[in-house]
């Protein structure tokens, strides 16, 4: 059984309207949200094995925070396939890890994370900034992963919920 924790990056700034859409930083909101959701992991004791984000800034950043929130020692994989990805790309990047990890987070962007839950649970969920899903997988090793997977949406977390 491997654990998949995704996240959605944190609220991204539109003040500089001449950025590139992969340079936007966080807002305000997006950099009390990110650290709030690393230290809910922690206190989850759901601290990933490695994390693999998106390589667009507001993704970068949010997955920075909440490694350091959460206790995340290692380092972060960066990929520019993540950026505005869809399933398949999230699906081939974990396919390829070993099967030592036995919990891993992938930190992305809407549409393509919801679909991820969707596509891997059967379920709907919304993601908004920040949101967290744990989903778990009937899988030994990573490369088994496919989209005739079916896992189970242990939890999902969004910082307007919480307390």
């Amino acid at each position: 059984m491997k654990k998949l924790i995704i996240l959605r990056h944190a609220k991204s700034s539109w003040k500089n309207l001449e950025l590139a859409d992969f340079e936007r930083p966080l807002n305000k909101r997006g950099k009390r949200d990110a650290p709030r959701m690393g230290r809910l992991l922690r206190e989850e004791n759901i601290v990933p094995d490695l994390i693999i984000s998106s390589s667009a800034k507001r993704a970068r950043l949010t997955a920075e925070i909440v490694a350091e929130e959460s206790g995340y020692e290692n380092e972060i994989i960066y990929s520019r396939d993540l950026y505005a990805a869809w399933t398949d790309a999230f699906i081939y990047a974990l396919n390829n890890l070993e099967s030592d990890y036995e919990c891993v987070m992938v930190v992305g962007h809407n549409p393509g994370l919801e679909e991820l839950i969707e596509v891997l649970t059967d379920e709907v969920e919304s993601m908004p900034t920040a949101a967290v899903a744990l989903v778990e997988l009937p899988i030994e090793n990573w490369d088994e992963l496919d989209d005739d997977i079916t896992g189970e949406l242990v939890e999902i977390w969004r910082p307007k919920e919480l307390n």
